[in-house]
């Protein structure tokens, strides 16, 4: 109200010097004039951003029907049908069907099999064929292969337990081989092995290339729609159709709406209303945490059912295998920003401690008693209950992480050893925190890249998730280095991508978590599938699954709707 007292005595004054009621009217009406294109303007892009986050969230749930459609088709009959044409055995997901042909005569055969990523194993006895009682007659025995990496076949004399044939081959999934076995008529004795494709095998993968190409193409649309928003010429247009819309709505009402300058007086001006100044989040946090709880949905969802989003069985790496680590990580960097920023309005440390024991305690309980695998099957099992699930390792890592920290919560420079303390001591100095995320994420590949020697079973120290070997520790955390070395500038600094939609997860972590768990085995998260052994289907369920969980973070964050502990 104050602001309006100036303008309203410069207007006596034009009055009394004889400049007349045109010229103060004119005088008055041109702010009005400039500000209604601003004002329009701004609910114009307003409405912009809604409309592109709302759209970002249709079109991530229409990329999962999508790949449903795509990828849609009978199921097919899977290769256990031999030359004969008799039906052998019935093939599970990841097997093909080899049929072994002996013609040695009076030689059993034992065969063994074993995988090029299973590390100095033992091989295992696949099965066993008979020998040929008439030449030109062979035993015949079928046997089930794996698909999901390059096996290796030992073909041994039953009797003499000699090697007789060995042969490496990645075999497809759903494909009929044949492996021939039979004598060399060269005055040698030797034996030939022949491997014959009977059925070529399905490409498992192409449901994830789908997927794929659908999510790239809902990138590059939201990206032209935000190129679009960018251009004035397409904002006026939709500015002029909101306006007469509006205007058009005011007209045709019967009451319309009041007059501001009814209320406050012909002169007068409202008193813009300024909300309290909030320090604004880091949304490259929120997003990152996002992406990490997102891929962990996917994974505990099934993941398709492909082997690379399964945990690794022992050394190696996996897309599973990246999630904890990554969520643990932004716990950690998000540990010191909520401390600094409780600290600052006016908290004692001591009672600090005691908010985190409190929330330390609850994310336990929450781990035991909610997310509980027994909770569709009746009372709850003691014997089956886990206690070192997810949630319990963070409640127990984030307590002792926070105690840790909370005698040096007061950021200093040479000891910017996190990502936290590093976005928070060099705020606003962009290149500064970009060389230090630089630094420490070549430093710890470095040390990664020494442990391991860039190998997955013979270096010093092997990438081992079930162990969480210093190599896994360094490698993880030199990719998360490098994720929010790309995110920063992109999200934060330079707002190329608003983070979505991977930001409204984030803020919700703790209920998208918690209710993906609870609500697994409930449709529409999951439904009795056509055929239990495609990738295909599996791959779809777990796509929308994912996808309601995105959206209904999205719901929730328009909402306002925000569980925290």
């Amino acid at each position: 109200m104050t602001g309006a007292r100036p303008r309203a005595s410069k207007k006596r004054r034009a009055r009394e010097r004889g400049g007349g009621s045109g010229g103060g009217a004119a005088a008055e009406a041109a702010p009005g004039r400039e500000r209604r294109p601003a004002a329009a303007a701004g609910g114009g892009m307003s409405w912009a951003r809604a409309a592109g986050r709302v759209l970002a969230a249709l079109l991530l749930a229409a990329s999962a029907l999508s790949a449903a459609l795509l990828a849609s088709g009978d199921a097919l009959e899977r290769g256990t049908r031999g030359l004969d044409g008799k039906k052998h055995v019935e093939l599970k997901m990841d097997q093909a069907l080899l049929l072994i042909h002996n013609e040695l005569l009076g030689t059993n055969l034992t065969v063994y099999w074993n995988s090029e990523r299973c590390y100095h194993c033992l091989p295992q006895v696949l099965g066993s064929v008979s020998g040929s009682g008439k030449p030109g007659k062979p035993s015949v025995a079928p046997v089930a292969v794996s698909t999901q990496h390059t096996s290796i076949l030992q073909l041994n004399d039953t009797l003499e337990e000699r090697e007789v044939c060995r042969l490496k081959y990645k075999f497809g999934e759903f494909g009929n081989y044949s492996l021939l076995v039979k004598p060399v008529h060269n005055g040698v004795n030797e034996t030939a092995c022949d491997l014959v494709v009977n059925k070529n095998p399905v490409d498992s993968n192409l449901p994830v290339y789908i997927a794929l190409l659908v999510v790239l193409a809902v990138i590059i649309a939201v990206c032209f729609l935000r190129f679009l928003l960018s251009l004035d010429d397409f904002n006026n247009w939709i500015s002029k159709a909101i306006n007469s819309r509006e205007t058009d709505r005011l007209i045709n009402s019967e009451l319309g709406s009041p007059s501001r300058a009814g209320l406050f007086g012909d002169d007068a001006q409202p008193e813009v209303w300024r909300p309290s100044v909030v320090p604004p989040r880091l949304r490259c946090v929120d997003t990152f945490r996002g992406l990490a709880l997102i891929l962990m949905v996917f994974v505990n969802y099934g993941g398709g059912k492909y082997w690379y989003f399964k945990h690794a069985s022992w050394n190696g790496l996996t897309v599973a295998d990246l999630v904890f680590p990554w969520f643990v990580f932004i716990m950690g960097s998000s540990i010191f920003l909520s401390m600094n920023s409780i600290l600052q309005r006016g908290c004692t440390k001591f009672r600090l401690l005691g908010k985190v024991a409190w929330r330390s305690f609850l994310l336990i309980c929450i781990g035991i008693v909610i997310v509980n695998p027994n909770y569709c099957l009746g009372p709850l099992s003691w014997d089956k209950v886990r206690i070192p699930g997810v949630l319990q390792r963070l409640g127990v890592t984030y307590f002792v992480v926070a105690v840790l920290e909370l005698p040096f919560a007061k950021p200093v420079p040479e000891s910017c050893v996190s990502a936290g303390k590093i976005l928070l001591y060099y705020k606003d100095q962009t290149k500064d925190i970009l060389i230090r995320f630089t630094a420490w994420c070549c430093f710890l590949g470095l040390i990664s890249v020494v442990l391991t020697k860039v190998s997955e079973n013979e270096g010093f120290v092997p990438v081992n998730k079930n162990l969480w070997s210093i190599s896994y520790v360094t490698t993880l955390s030199s990719f998360a280095f490098f994720i929010l070395l790309i995110l920063y500038p992109i999200v934060d600094v330079k707002g190329l991508w608003t983070g979505s939609p991977f930001y409204y997860p984030g803020m919700n972590s703790i209920l998208v978590y918690v209710g993906h768990e609870v609500f697994k085995n409930y449709f529409p998260f999951q439904w009795r599938l056509q055929d239990s052994q495609s990738h295909k289907e599996h791959l779809v369920q777990n796509l929308v699954a994912t996808a309601l969980w995105v959206l209904i973070a999205y719901v929730l964050y328009r909402k306002k709707v925000f569980w925290k502990i």
